[in-house]
């Protein structure tokens, strides 16, 4: 009887563990349909994970070894939605362990000065952060914590967990602090197709000179300022250099807002000389532009908002975007379209991911261009190449032909109007031709962004 128990225990667990799993072959026979992913959340992965450990237990436990042994080896979309959750899994219990530290640091510090006084605690608290950028506490620092720690900052500040890895890996390769990882929120919100009045663009805000200088590529197709991680880097080249002149980090950030001419101007006011000043940003504070005075302040209320921002009864949401992505160098002309036509990911999360192709587009004709997947989306990706580059002539039109994608990427100017699709957001447009929310809804006169209209005609360029 024990034995006949076994055996239907053994066949469940067969049934279960082994009879839902699909050959390659039978996968590829099924036919394919057009969903949009839905990524999975820290708590998900958790629970899938604990399922995942159950059954192998079991597996381990009572099923007999040969069986075991002719399981089939996991297929190579398995061992990227694997790799995915892993990613997503031990970036978000990085980020919630560094959270933990200063939530204690919260409940050591309010235990040892036991005062409401907010002025003791907030320097206590910059105190607790041990950065080699000196965080120093006065007015108009205690003016920007309480900006960046209310409610309406924890959307914008849930997008670090996105951004601040990659730049926090370029700052280490740099060998620079990487406290500096909170100068792209002041300068752009973390929103990688900022735009500012200046024509200044991207998570660092470069102004196309600027960019072009440190070797961004800016055309009609491809704007480099909007790539995270290229622009991460010439950032990161700008501030070591203004921190090799300067010696001092505070001067360092000033100098990335207002250039290091009206920083030098700054220290003569202030009785020193550029060449050899020992001095900081506090103390050539009063002849600094005004811009700039706030400026070095927003960086610290912004780093210190980052890590107590549970302290002020603030949670960060998950961003809209995967935390783990890969990136795959394109060889030839390719529209995004033809991915999100073929492959389960959308185009406005293609767009998300891939913000510096202006039009949509890929000009890969004499050099190859980076593109942005969802991890797991790699193996689907390169298994289904074929099928996505042989769609050009749909999606890419007049830009099949070299001749035409060099003339159009060097010479012809972005389009001016859009139509409204069915499935258009204000957003995905922005994004599409490289401007922000609000430049279309002032270009417009729109004055609810959720008001669009199929056909409605939208002027997507300021002149």
């Amino acid at each position: 009887m024990v034995r006949l128990f076994r055996n239907i225990l053994l066949l469940l667990v067969v049934v279960l563990c082994v009879a839902p799993t699909t050959s390659a072959t039978d996968y590829d026979k099924r036919p394919r349909r057009k969903t949009q992913k839905q990524y999975t959340s820290p708590d998900e992965i958790k629970h899938n994970q604990d399922s995942i450990s159950t059954c192998a237990a079991i597996d381990t436990a009572i099923m007999p070894k040969e069986i075991v042994e002719v399981k089939r080896a996991n297929t190579l979309s398995e061992i990227d939605s694997a790799l995915a959750m892993w990613r997503t899994t031990t970036t978000t219990e990085y980020y919630n362990r560094y959270f933990e530290e200063f939530v204690q640091a919260v409940e050591r510090i309010d235990t040892t000065l036991k005062t409401s006084n907010m002025d003791s605690i907030y320097v206590e608290r910059l105190n607790a952060l041990m950065s080699p950028i000196p965080l120093e506490y006065n007015r108009e620092v205690r003016t920007a914590i309480e900006r960046y720690t209310a409610t309406g900052f924890s959307r914008i500040m849930s997008y670090a967990y996105y951004y601040f890895p990659m730049i926090e890996e370029e700052l280490i390769l740099a060998d620079m602090p990487i406290e500096l990882r909170a100068l792209a929120v002041v300068e752009s919100g973390l929103n990688p197709t900022a735009t500012s009045r200046m024509g200044a663009k991207g998570l660092w805000q470069f102004m196309p000179s600027t960019g072009k200088e440190y070797g961004l590529e800016i055309n009609s197709l491809v704007d480099e300022r909007c790539n995270p991680r290229l622009a991460t880097r010439a950032a990161c080249k700008y501030l070591k250099t203004m921190y090799n002149q300067y010696g001092d980090w505070t001067l360092a950030i000033a100098s990335y807002n207002c250039g290091p001419g009206n920083v030098n101007k700054a220290i003569v006011r202030a009785g020193g000389s550029p060449r050899d000043y020992d001095g900081s940003f506090w103390d050539v504070y009063s002849g600094l532009p005004r811009e700039t005075r706030s400026y070095v302040p927003l960086f610290m209320g912004a780093t210190y908002a980052f890590a107590y921002h549970e302290a002020h009864g603030i949670k960060y949401p998950t961003p809209p975007m995967p935390l783990a992505v890969d990136t795959i160098m394109i060889t030839r002309p390719l529209h995004l379209e033809q991915v999100s036509s073929t492959i389960d990911v959308s185009l406005e999360l293609l767009q998300m991911l891939n913000p510096e192709y202006r039009l949509s587009i890929i000009p890969a004709t004499t050099k190859a261009y980076p593109l942005t997947l969802p991890m797991e989306c790699i193996t689907e990706f390169v298994e289904m190449q074929d099928s996505i580059f042989a769609k050009d002539s749909l999606y890419l039109g007049d830009y099949i032909i070299h001749a035409n994608i060099e003339k159009k990427r060097n010479e012809a100017p972005p389009a001016t109007y859009h139509v409204v699709k069915k499935g258009d957001t204000l957003g995905a447009i922005a994004r599409k031709y490289g401007r922000s929310i609000k430049q279309l809804m002032n270009w417009n006169g729109i004055k609810n962004a959720n008001s669009l209209r199929i056909g409605q005609r939208l002027r997507v360029s300021p002149q």
